[in-house]
């Protein structure tokens, strides 16, 4: 049974987090002289429907169920997308309430479409919302509130469980606020270190501060509209192709590794072996066909290609380069790479190295059982025996996910889109990718698209963060179902 009045009390919890949240870019503004209206607005608004909420409903009595778990996730992602679109639509630059919460829920699913034509038209303190937004739903909005607010222990395991999925099998800590500070301590320490790289490397502190949330977050926004292009340094470029890898594995093994001193159960494990074995065949091929066609230099080639196939596998979506001008077979990797992701318990999308590899196991499994009718066979990933009720649940969510993906494509199609501009924005947005191909292109953005197809994407953009079944498992009837 869903108690609304303890949700509602939830919710009105985060958005005081995120009202508190807003205050960042709204000091920064005030110091440099940005107008500061409409952060000034925002967090008023949000601010008071929190207190609001609050005040009129009763606190949780009792631990939150796991079907209440999963309904405030959903409405958290949701709420953090209508009220931190606020600013954007207090501004002069966002023309709809559309545009500014398709901006706002790419930013905090760290999805990094945009429908600005120009982002340097931004003030900076409106800039680096975006790029905060980003380093807030990398590690998860659920999970940073269950670190820093007094839900936890109100059904902490099951938000826990519900919004990040990637870690759910394994806590570091025996209480779960501590394993979510651990995570957090870790996240920050490598958002600085990136920080601290990129400034090394000479950018100012404004777009190092801002290129180090994108790139942890594995969202993309930039700064500048050409992206990571414009700075035209291999040396930017090296530093956050290291960052972006490192913010594409596993958190779990980065607490094995940077906590627990552990260095060969970091290199050991499976999934990470793939993911950089996945990265450096898709830069072999692609680096093959670039000069195959004397598109680039071996230099070149090489530094573009391991680039965009890092940006594209961590679903971080920076861009170096156009790579519609590519050949068909490099953009053919790089739409396969949009699928794959980075590893559980990371902050990239896709649908994750470890699942594919999971994929291509039972794959080979039903080979065997073709072969020898009469085996048993067990599917591993690694040491461990993957129980049969774990391979069910990954065939139903790669089947969601593929339905979802038609569903949304037939409706972009409706909505006047042509077909691969549809195919291609579905695909990015759903996994959290940012650029496409068609007309939202590396060179190109969202903002010709119809209101319909921005709402479909931003829908496909929240289901895509959490992992298809946490959103659309609210509008079937069993879960409503006493």
């Amino acid at each position: 049974m869903v108690h609304p009045a303890t949700l509602l009390h939830s919710i009105g919890r985060f958005l005081i987090a995120l009202a508190a949240a807003m205050l960042v870019p709204l000091i920064y503004g005030i110091c440099i002289g940005d107008p500061c209206r409409p952060f000034l607005f925002a967090i008023a608004v949000t601010a008071v429907a929190g207190v609001l909420l609050l005040k009129f409903t009763a606190g949780p009595k009792n631990d939150l169920s796991h079907r209440e778990a999963v309904l405030l996730v959903v409405l958290v992602w949701i709420a953090c997308s209508v009220f931190g679109c606020l600013p954007f639509y207090l501004s002069p630059f966002f023309p709809s309430f559309t545009d500014a919460f398709f901006e706002a829920a790419s930013g905090f699913t760290t999805t990094g479409a945009t429908i600005l034509a120009t982002v340097e038209i931004l003030p900076h303190s409106l800039q680096f919302w975006r790029c905060f937004t980003h380093w807030l739903g990398g590690m998860g909005i659920v999970l940073l509130a269950i670190a820093i607010l007094p839900l936890v222990g109100v059904g902490g395991m099951s938000l826990y469980r519900a919004e990040f999925s990637g870690a759910k099998s394994e806590k570091l800590k025996p209480r779960i606020a501590e394993t979510a500070i651990a995570l957090w301590k870790i996240y920050f320490g490598l958002t600085l270190a990136a920080y601290l790289a990129l400034r090394w490397a000479g950018m100012n502190p404004f777009d190092a501060v801002c290129h180090a949330f994108s790139t942890l977050g594995t969202g993309g926004f930039s700064t500048r509209t050409a992206s990571i292009a414009a700075f035209n340094s291999v040396a930017v470029e090296c530093i956050i192709i290291i960052f972006m890898l490192l913010a594409g594995i596993n958190f779990t093994l980065h607490y094995r590794l940077w906590v627990e001193k552990q260095p060969r159960r970091f290199l050991a494990d499976i999934e990470l072996r793939f993911y950089l074995l996945v990265v450096g065949a898709a830069t072999a091929a692609i680096l093959s066909s670039l000069i195959l066609h004397n598109q680039h230099s071996i230099a070149e080639a090489l530094r573009s290609s391991l680039f965009q196939v890092c940006s594209i596998i961590t679903t971080t979506g920076f861009v170096t380069s156009d790579f519609e001008k590519w050949s068909s077979f490099s953009q053919s990797i790089l739409l396969a790479l949009m699928f794959i992701g980075g590893c559980t318990g990371s902050t990239a999308g896709g649908l994750k190295t470890s699942r594919i590899l999971l994929l291509l196991k039972v794959v080979g499994r039903e080979f065997k059982r073709m072969v020898e009718r009469r085996g048993v066979f067990s599917v591993r990933l690694g040491a461990k025996i993957v129980p049969e009720a774990s391979i069910h649940s990954l065939l139903n969510l790669v089947y969601l996910a593929f339905l979802v993906n038609l569903v949304s494509c037939f409706l972009l199609t409706f909505s006047g889109v042509d077909l691969l501009t549809g195919i291609t924005a579905v695909t990015s947005c759903m996994f959290n990718i940012g650029p496409g191909l068609g007309n939202v292109g590396p060179a190109e953005h969202y903002g010709d698209l119809p209101a319909m197809a921005k709402w479909v994407l931003s829908f496909c953009m929240l289901a895509g963060r959490l992992e298809f079944y946490t959103a659309i498992v609210i509008f079937t009837p069993a879960f409503w179902r006493r």
